[in-house]
């Protein structure tokens, strides 16, 4: 066995589920969760139907690379998001279609890891808990950087030890922040590609959440973009990672792309071709469908955008809780430790939270989850808001 499995930590769910373990919530209030990321909002019928129209490519082996007609559309999205020129991005080697961004983003640091030297992986503290098993199983150390209130919830990059630069191979962004909805600003990105060329690391920005947020007039900006903005027309150093997950209600088709570096990409494709996740006809069909409209993705955030307004006014009387910068997470502070607000919310109204420390790991500086939990507005309106009132409920009985 690979012996780095044994530094594998249980995923947060499976430690939610222990935390949980005895308890008997009132039964005459339903179970509301509100722990799982996973939208819950219609699926473009745009991308169903070309779902099943194009069963019959089930019948086929799609090829590693995708279409070019998929790979063509997701450049030109890319270019029109973020402000790229016409044909920046070459769709023959600077656009990967991958089954999700979730297996693109592990895959990633098995690809670029030399393990032979001293290698760290740099990750925001809290984070999604794949940068770490990926840092891990690639035979690096995970290296933390936590992400507090007083820095806007952003990664402390100014902490870092020159020695720890010096031996970063890879660093993970996550802009807009899971589960702080923080986004790195064009200046910081534009400062962390300096430190790349310095110090010879990749950046893998996660932007998987970047089509979720709340003025129409300030989209997040891009790892890309920061690049254009720098004159940096290869994008050397630099991939990002997008998704129809969150951006079009689709997590269950499991598509998304890798772009950037050609010469990262070009060492990412021959990996996978090893690796054998390659994207079936069928779902390059609905994807493709889904990166060709905006229309429904508008109607996405006007949803999330209700929802957020409807909750914070039930919430903000009670917890220490805002509006985040993008994103469907809610990061109030608790007034008890998380696992302890969770626990006992749970036991009181039935509803489900995640606590914060189990997105974060301790540091010297502490763990920034402690006395935090996530909150996942991807239910209903009126689930949303009956969850926001038991919590408001729960908090005013503390």
């Amino acid at each position: 066995m690979n012996p780095n499995l044994v530094h594998l930590q249980p995923y947060p769910f499976e430690r939610l589920a222990a935390l949980k373990a005895g308890i008997t919530p009132p039964r005459e209030l339903s179970h509301i969760a509100l722990s799982i990321g996973e939208p819950r909002h219609p699926a473009p019928q745009l991308a169903v139907k070309a779902l099943v129209d194009n069963l019959a490519g089930l019948s086929q082996y799609p090829p590693t690379k995708g279409s070019g007609e998929l790979r063509s559309a997701m450049a030109t999205w890319a270019e029109r998001r973020f402000g790229l020129a016409f044909g920046a991005l070459d769709p023959e080697g600077q656009i990967l279609p991958v089954t999700g961004t979730r297996e693109a983003l592990f895959a990633l640091a098995q690809c670029l890891v030399d393990p032979r030297t001293t290698a760290r992986v740099l990750m925001p503290n809290p984070f999604y808990q794949i940068y770490e098993g990926a840092a891990l199983l690639a035979g690096a150390e995970p290296y933390f950087l936590n992400c507090r209130e007083e820095n806007g919830f952003m990664p402390d990059f100014e902490s870092v030890p020159e020695t720890v630069w010096r031996d970063c191979q890879l660093l993970y962004l996550c802009s807009p922040g899971n589960p702080t909805g923080a986004v790195l600003p064009l200046t910081t990105l534009k400062d962390l590609i300096g430190l790349a060329d310095r110090h010879d690391f990749v950046l893998a920005a996660d932007e998987c959440y970047s089509e979720i947020y709340f003025d129409e007039d300030c989209p997040p900006p891009g790892l890309l973009q920061a690049c254009a903005e720098l004159g940096r027309e290869d994008f050397q150093r630099c991939v990002v990672f997008h998704s129809l997950s969150k951006r079009s209600n689709l997590p269950g088709l499991r598509s998304g792309f890798v772009a950037g570096d050609r010469a990262i990409l070009e060492d990412f494709l021959l990996y996978r071709t090893y690796h054998g996740c390659a994207m079936s006809n069928t779902v390059q069909a609905a994807s493709l469908a889904a990166w060709n409209d905006e229309a429904h993705v508008q109607d996405n955030r006007r949803l999330y955008r209700q929802k957020f307004q409807a909750v914070l006014e039930v919430l903000t009387p009670v917890l220490e809780v805002s509006l985040p910068e993008a994103g469907f997470f809610l990061w109030p502070r608790t007034p008890l430790p998380g696992t302890d607000f969770a626990r006992r919310l749970y036991a009181r109204q039935n509803v489900t939270v995640l606590p914060g420390a189990y997105l974060a790991r301790d540091t010297k500086g502490g763990n920034p989850g402690h006395d935090r939990v996530r909150i996942a507005l991807v239910a209903d309106l009126e689930e949303c808001l009956e969850a926001a009132r038991r919590i408001r409920e729960f908090v005013l009985s503390l």
